[in-house]
């Protein structure tokens, strides 16, 4: 086919005859919405329609619209050919002419194969600084931020994703994340439709941060929405380096703080007004944000253009009182809390999966044989499995993988002990003093650890008294006089504890410092508190104060929080900061204990006289075990169900993780004695894996039965198998909604079997499929003591089902079955049918939610006509329908002991329940049937309304 020549008219313009005509016809309208003429000049020039004389004519004229006006006679006096292009670009550029794109849909224009082969060149400033923006977000994301400020590692090649869930206002989960660009996905766990912010939390090293470098990553390279057109991202500490007389506008907060646009700043401004959706913020740590500044006498930032305080600006960005429409994703550690109308979504942060923590090591160690190994020596090591599924402290631990003893092979070997917080962090801290000790290939360091921690003494003294005083003021980022008034030396600043930086907010040119994580801070704090011969018990035990009561604790120093609810919520409001989280001051409880355990007294007695150490070490350890029994006993008490229960909060995790850094029997023994309570409830503490091993530390000193509750955790297979001391004195076990799989089931059978006395096992929610199943039907047979299992919500099939069913027949004790959301189907159900047909205790069983059908249901009712114990009976969402209704009628006439039966959400129509209803004429028992979600319509339901036991809506 032909190629049409220049100015071919093309037959789909349908408003005018000529291109020349329609750029006539439209002129004024052309003039009063066409604001970008350089790029128009640009692309006229590049292909030879416009002289560099034409454009000195354009740009002569004094206005905007006079410009436009001048490019229109020049197109128009050179041809259709220079129209047709003219349109072409206006088409092709809508970030530039994006008022135009109705217009040009209007007149059909559509040009020419010859004009669609020209060059058009985007010199958009829109499109131009969201590219530079792209850019700088690539290589700002491309590497890891490493505690070792000369290594750069990829963040292509180790990023792995970790457990990230969905969850409601009240923590409750709402799926999983299914990756980072899900944070933007409007179509699941949205809270408020009309808020803006995605709320990231997760504990302090869980990878909150490496989250949001993924999203800028993603965004960098073209892989997110692509409506976003502008992406800023602000480290909150940040703000925390403006003064106090600081005020700025917007444009400026975004720009010259930022990223500047290499041209025409105020027509990008104007499109990020117009245009705010086209925008992410993203938010790195709300509670690592402090300031003496208080916002509570300030106007708030509602316009863009008027300068206001930084903080102000934040506020006022996350409230939607500037940009509204923008999105924002904000993150901070657990237990921080923003108001719920801010709240689009929010995401909990777990850290790594075992299958997470197998890839990860996969990524880290690409050698078969290396990382093989190293799975290996972890799978034979729980607790530092558990350690390892925090990302943070898993990567530090792999880092410094080549510094453990070698075996006789030469190939690097995990210590095969229990390896507290506190080893890890020595060991990280020997490595990084090593950093300056000559090493080849033929030489290595061969000091002793004792001369390694003696020589850097004075290093770590001076860090710590930096660490030490920035928690105190609860701030992160530290200037230049900050860090020489510790006496830090240049060549201490080269170990890779500070991590170097030149941020916004400073006066001038001056560098920033901070340490690579606040763990390490809080480590280097406790350090401090331990060695320095100036510090006293009450000054070592400072910290410790925020594990007093509400209430009760002593004030915090001045200024010590920056009031974000006035900002966020409201104004007014007095008593403790909401926003601030405490991780980091617990974490210097925790490595004080770890650093004054009696493991650690033969490595600290080289750099702290004795008489002090033990001083401060009989402090620490009468504080803990008074602490922790004063704790327990404030806490509320319920008498249910026989038990005396304790519902514990996570300041009681962080009190038994300390008790195991001590590694005290002593003070294990004691802290199991303060627990005068035989059921323990710690559902949603947000504990991990590595918690239980804490856990199971003190709980093994308990030589009463307990119950314990962990429900909705974190705890995974590793947890359960740190738990195995604590599972002979342990009657109720609940460890539901803790991404548990048949791994952890199966340590579950071969411990619970052994001492037969577990009354309640709850596994709601978790991983289990029928191999997990076929484990506790093996309990469920051989403790006869067991009277509730709840196994809702996992991946078991029919197999599954049919073995648990088995188990339920021959079991003379089970009181209660919950089976809802799993997948058993028919054959499960006629199997539990043959389970309930005279069964001698079973009382309560949920099978809803199982894809039970007709064969099913009509089994299970022609059971029920044999069974004189089930009350409540669940079927709610399956498939059961009227011929299912027509045999629970049959059986209803027979079985006057069934008290509950739920048929929510099936498929029974008006028939089935009329079938029902006459049943109920011959039965006094049943109390309730519920039909809610079946197709009966409001006036078919009427006809039943006198019948109080029968629920249709």
């Amino acid at each position: 086919m032909a190629m049409p020549g220049p100015g071919e008219m093309d037959p789909g313009l349908n408003v005018a005859q000529s291109y020349g005509r329609l750029l006539k016809t439209h002129r004024e309208f052309l003039v009063t919405h066409i604001r970008n003429t350089q790029c128009l000049l640009d692309n006229l020039q590049k292909n030879d329609y416009f002289t560099a004389e034409d454009a000195d004519i354009v740009g002569a004229c004094p206005t905007k619209p006079s410009q436009v006006r001048k490019i229109l006679d020049l197109v128009q006096s050179k041809g259709e050919e220079v129209s047709e292009f003219f349109l072409h670009v206006l088409q092709q550029l809508e970030d530039a002419y994006v008022d135009l794109k109705p217009w040009l849909s209007e007149t059909g224009f559509s040009p020419s194969r010859f004009i669609q082969n020209k060059t058009v060149v985007n010199t958009d400033p829109v499109s131009r600084y969201t590219q530079k923006l792209r850019q700088q977000l690539g290589r700002d994301s491309k590497f890891i931020l490493c505690y070792a400020q000369k290594e750069e590692l990829p963040l292509e090649e180790l990023y792995v994703d970790t457990i990230a869930e969905l969850v409601s206002f009240s923590n409750e989960s709402l799926g999983s994340l299914g990756s980072p660009a899900g944070l933007l996905d409007h179509s699941a766990g949205v809270l408020n439709e009309q808020a803006e912010t995605v709320f990231v939390v997760g504990d302090a090293g869980v990878g909150k941060s490496m989250l949001l470098q993924r999203l800028q990553s993603l965004w960098a390279a073209g892989q997110l929405d692509a409506g976003l057109k502008f992406f800023f991202h602000f480290r909150c500490r940040m703000f925390s380096c403006f003064q106090a007389s600081a005020a700025l506008p917007l444009r400026d907060l975004l720009f010259q703080h930022y990223c500047y646009p290499e041209q025409d700043p105020e027509e990008v401004f104007a499109f990020l007004l117009r245009f705010p959706h086209t925008a992410l913020f993203t938010f790195d740590g709300l509670d690592e944000l402090h300031s003496d500044f208080d916002l509570s006498g300030v106007p708030d930032a509602c316009s863009p253009w008027e300068p206001a305080h930084p903080l102000a600006l934040l506020a006022s960005l996350l409230s939607g009182r500037l940009l509204k429409g923008a999105r924002k994703v904000l993150t901070a550690r657990t237990g921080t809390e923003i108001p719920r109308p801010l709240l689009r979504k929010k995401v909990q942060l777990r850290g790594f999966s075992p299958d997470h923590l197998r890839a990860y090591t996969r990524r880290v160690f690409p050698d078969r044989a290396t990382h093989g190994r190293l799975l290996e020596q972890l799978e034979a090591n729980p607790s530092l499995c558990s350690l390892c599924a925090v990302p943070l402290f898993c990567w530090i631990i792999f880092r410094c993988f080549q510094h453990f003893p070698r075996a006789a092979d030469r190939a690097p070997q995990l210590p095969s002990s229990c390896l507290t917080l506190t080893d890890v962090f020595l060991l990280v801290t020997e490595v990084h003093l090593n950093r300056t000790q000559p090493t080849s290939l033929v030489q290595r360091n061969t000091r002793s650890r004792m001369q390694t921690f003696r020589a850097g003494r004075p290093t770590l003294l001076s860090l710590g008294r930096v660490a030490r005083w920035g928690l105190e003021k609860n701030l992160f980022v530290f200037n230049q006089e900050e860090v020489q008034a510790a006496e830090v030396q240049d060549e201490d600043l080269q170990l890779g504890f500070l991590r170097a930086g030149q941020e916004l907010g400073l006066d001038g040119a001056q560098p920033t410092y901070e340490f690579f994580h606040l763990t390490l801070q809080a480590f280097l704090a406790a350090f401090f508190l331990v060695v320095d011969h100036k510090v006293g018990t009450r000054e070592l035990l400072r910290f410790f104060q925020e594990w007093a009561p509400p209430g009760k604790a002593a004030a915090a120093p001045s200024g010590s929080c920056f009031p974000r609810l006035q900002c966020l919520g409201g104004r007014g409001v007095v008593g403790e900061d909401p926003f601030r989280a405490k991780d980091h001051l617990q974490f210097t409880n925790l490595f004080l204990c770890g650093l004054l355990s009696k493991a650690k007294q033969k490595l600290l007695q080289h750099l702290v006289p004795a008489s002090l150490l033990r001083r401060k070490r009989r402090a620490l350890c009468g504080h803990l075990f008074a602490s922790l029994r004063a704790y327990l006993k404030g806490l509320p008490r319920l008498r249910s169900g026989g038990f005396n229960q304790v519902q514990a909060m996570p300041t009681f995790i962080w009190m038994v993780r300390c008790i195991f850094e001590t590694q005290s029997e002593k003070v294990g023994q004691l802290a199991a004695k303060g627990i005068c309570a035989d059921y323990l409830k710690l559902t949603y503490c947000n504990a991990h894996s590595a918690d239980c091993s804490a856990l199971a530390f003190v709980l093994r000193h308990f030589h009463k039965t307990l119950a314990l509750d962990l429900d909705n955790n974190n705890l995974n297979d590793y947890g359960v198998r740190e738990l195995q001391p604590c599972f002979r004195h342990l009657t109720v076990i609940r460890l539901s909604v803790n991404r548990i799989t048949d791994g952890g089931v199966k340590v579950l059978y071969e411990e619970l079997t052994k001492y037969k006395i577990v009354t309640f096992l709850g596994l709601y929610n978790n991983q289990i499929t029928d191999v997990g199943a076929g484990y506790v039907a093996r309990i469920l047979e051989e403790c006869e003591s067991l009277t509730h299992l709840k196994l809702g919500a996992n991946k078991i099939t029919s197999e599954g089902g049919k073995c648990l069913a088995l188990a339920v027949k021959n079991s003379k004790s089970i009181f209660d079955i919950g089976m809802w959301g799993n997948r058993i189907g028919d054959e499960g159900a006629v199997a539990f049918a043959e389970a309930l047909r005279n069964h001698p205790s079973l009382t309560n069983l949920s099978l809803a939610f199982n894809g039970i059908s007709t064969e099913g249901g009509k089994s299970l009712a022609r059971a029920l006509q044999q069974n004189k114990t089930l009350r409540i009976f669940w079927l709610t969402k399956n498939e059961l329908n009227d011929e299912v209704a027509e045999s629970i009628a049959e059986m209803l006439q027979v079985n006057q002991t069934l008290e509950n039966l739920w048929l929510i959400q099936n498929q029974i129509t008006a028939k089935g329940v009329t079938c029902l209803a006459d049943a109920l004429q011959k039965n006094t028992g049943i109390k309730e049937i519920c039909l809610n979600g079946n197709p009966i319509k409001p006036e078919e339901a009427s006809v039943f309304k006198d019948d109080k036991r029968i629920v249709c809506f």
